[in-house]
């Protein structure tokens, strides 16, 4: 079986309102790439893939007027995928939905949500997670509440050989946008990278209670974060993603990704992302995408791949899947082929 995740930037503008695609030459959301283009460029890395499921991150907006789950099965059947039917969770206001595309003759899945919704006054305890996660993240005796701009997307999974859980998860971004002097930024930075650790500390807590039950489970998607990739990771003493892993106590999952980070010295680290950066005139290149996994799942053969385009061999000598993936999104899919 190959799960994947994949981060489409801004796959939500290549739809339109009833959910059709918008294959025309009118700009994407993307820089200097039409809407044809991006879509082209994602129907071949789709096809390449060609996995049992894939969670999209960035998937399309479901709202009132608008459905990501149409919009997103229609382009699946464009292409004709086999992973052709999609499933939503707790829907968001930023247009950026989670939604896991799967082929329904492999697999059967449904949205399975646990944790209380808490109100307004929120809980310390693994809350449902369109709810409040109530934390003190600033060591000031006073509770913060914590909310999700795009809550993550809790899995049941079944095949006809298993059942296990996923976790779909696109955390808080760190970035200071929006500041207006490198004060500010310094402060938006601090205050978004507290918000994103209360978010990992709320997801490891429901990560513990699915392994204190021994379900199988595959957390995966865009966080936002990983060891070492910026400064303010010394005030807190780790990343986000080291605290969705789980410390030297704990029951960890593993990513060999992430334990390639930790372990660099001299040697380069692998990467799931290239953003331009405008002012500098170029490309800063981050590994933001995981695909974590429980202690029992390590014994099914996982085998993981970052279809970068230059760092894999196979998609750098495939000029035509090679231009795809660099026209399709900022970010590159992150696969687990495993046995189940």
């Amino acid at each position: 079986m190959r799960i994947a995740t994949y981060n489409v930037e801004w796959f939500n503008t290549l739809f339109e309102a009833d959910g059709t695609l918008s294959d025309n030459n009118e700009w994407s959301g993307r820089r200097d790439i039409t809407r044809r283009r991006q879509i082209a460029a994602l129907g071949h890395v789709f096809t390449a893939m060609d996995a049992d499921a894939i969670m999209v991150i960035e998937a399309p907006d479901a709202s009132h007027n608008r459905s990501g789950v149409a919009a997103l099965e229609n382009f699946a059947a464009h292409f004709d995928l086999r992973a052709r039917k999609a499933l939503i969770g707790f829907p968001n206001d930023t247009q950026q939905e989670i939604m896991l595309l799967y082929d329904p003759a492999v697999i059967s899945a449904r949205h399975d949500p646990l944790g209380d919704d808490t109100g307004k006054k929120g809980s310390p305890d693994a809350p449902r997670f369109d709810a409040v996660f109530r934390i003190d993240l600033d060591i000031d005796a006073t509770a913060d509440l914590v909310r999700f701009s795009k809550p993550p997307l809790e899995v049941a999974v079944t095949t006809d050989r298993s059942a296990f859980r996923m976790i779909g998860v696109h955390a808080k971004s760190k970035a200071p946008y929006g500041a207006r002097s490198p004060q500010e930024a310094i402060r938006i930075s601090i205050a978004n990278r507290r918000k994103q650790l209360a978010q990992c500390i709320w997801i490891r807590q429901r990560v513990e209670t699915h392994l204190n039950a021994g379900d199988p489970l595959i957390v995966l998607g865009d966080f936002n974060d990983g060891p070492g990739l910026d400064d303010f990771e010394k005030l807190f003493g780790r990343s986000g993603v080291e605290i969705v892993l789980g410390g030297e106590d704990e029951v960890q999952l593993y990513d060999p990704h992430i334990r390639m980070a930790l372990n660099r010295r001299i040697a380069a680290a692998p990467v799931t992302s290239r953003f331009y950066l405008p002012a500098e005139k170029r490309f800063l290149q981050a590994l933001l995408d995981y695909v974590m996994i429980s202690p029992d799942l390590r014994q099914h053969s996982p085998v993981w791949r970052i279809w970068h385009p230059f760092d894999d061999p196979d998609c750098y000598t495939d000029p035509a899947l090679r231009e795809a993936l660099l026209t399709a999104s900022d970010h590159f899919p992150v696969t687990l082929d495993i046995d189940l």
